[in-house]
């Protein structure tokens, strides 16, 4: 057995919890992510603000894809 089947073998447990917290969370998540991107672009004064946006996006579509990763739905269209 590989090093990559012996990674694969120890997080599959991991895998299914973390699916299932942003299952349970993803308003929660989703909330705090715009909170923080608002948070940092205040700070910076608007300099950043479209990295901010862009970085702010892709963090949401993962916490999508872990969300709805296990019972074969899409997730809702932003």
């Amino acid at each position: 057995m590989g090093l990559k089947d012996t990674l694969k073998a120890r997080l599959a447990p991991a895998k299914g919890k973390v699916s299932d917290l942003a299952q349970r969370h993803e308003g929660r998540i989703q909330h705090g992510l715009e909170k923080a991107a608002k948070t940092v672009d205040e700070k910076t004064k608007g300099k950043y603000s479209k990295k901010i946006e862009t970085g702010t996006g892709k963090a949401k579509k993962a916490v999508d894809r872990i969300a709805h990763k296990d019972d074969g739905s899409t997730p809702p269209a932003a």
